[in-house]
């Protein structure tokens, strides 16, 4: 993880933007997908019954180019809900400038725009994360209960992003996750070390997202 954050810095354009203390909040929706890749529970993996029309939210804080999120997710197929997903995610985040800084900045006496502040209405993003998720296959009703719970484990993921600001405050844009995850089956076996209760998999998503995000520089 870190020597993927340390290439992922290196490659990222002189552009990419970082802001001492941000929050954000967002709201998405789009298709899900995922499968099992190994393990005695691949066959009924959560994100290979998860999958089809996914909705949801998330809220985070981001320090430096170091964010913190909690991220909860709702998956709709031909049946109704298919099943819902919460993780606790941390990683690295950036964002970068696509094309000229045509907004923001201020006008000097001889009528040119200058300033640090100036940024391009478009923009690009790319993380990586990891973190803790768990999954249900009903309807969550808070406070969440061990019992609710039918799947969870520890997850690896990445993003790419694309993204149009609306003002410094609100954009829409779409953002692709893929995950990698080790997982457990809840209410199954004996001791945590019980490999019969453990499984592997995948799953990513295209989620079109509106974001709302407050910057403190």
């Amino acid at each position: 993880m870190i020597a993927a954050a340390g290439l992922l810095a290196c490659l990222l354009p002189a552009s990419a933007q970082a802001d001492l203390l941000s929050l954000y909040a967002e709201a998405h929706g789009g298709l899900a997908s995922g499968d099992g890749i190994g393990g005695y529970h691949s066959n009924d993996a959560f994100h290979r019954g998860a999958k089809g029309v996914a909705y949801g939210a998330l809220v985070g804080v981001e320090v430096l180019f170091i964010d913190a999120w909690v991220e909860h997710t709702q998956y709709q197929d031909s049946t109704g809900l298919a099943g819902t997903w919460t993780q606790f995610m941390t990683g690295l985040d950036i964002q970068f400038d696509v094309g000229q800084k045509t907004r923001g900045g201020t006008i000097d006496a001889d009528g040119r725009v200058t300033g640090s502040d100036r940024y391009s209405p478009v923009y690009g993003e790319v993380g990586l994360a990891v973190g803790f998720g768990v999954g249900t296959g009903q309807q969550v009703m808070p406070p969440l209960d061990n019992s609710e719970i039918t799947d969870k484990g520890f997850l690896a993921q990445g993003h790419l992003g694309l993204g149009y600001r609306l003002n410094r405050l609100m954009s829409i844009g779409i953002r692709i996750p893929v995950q990698s995850a080790y997982m457990f089956k809840s209410g199954e076996g004996g001791a945590a070390n019980d490999e019969s209760t453990h499984y592997r998999s995948v799953q990513g998503a295209a989620l079109v997202n509106f974001r709302l995000v407050l910057n403190l520089r």
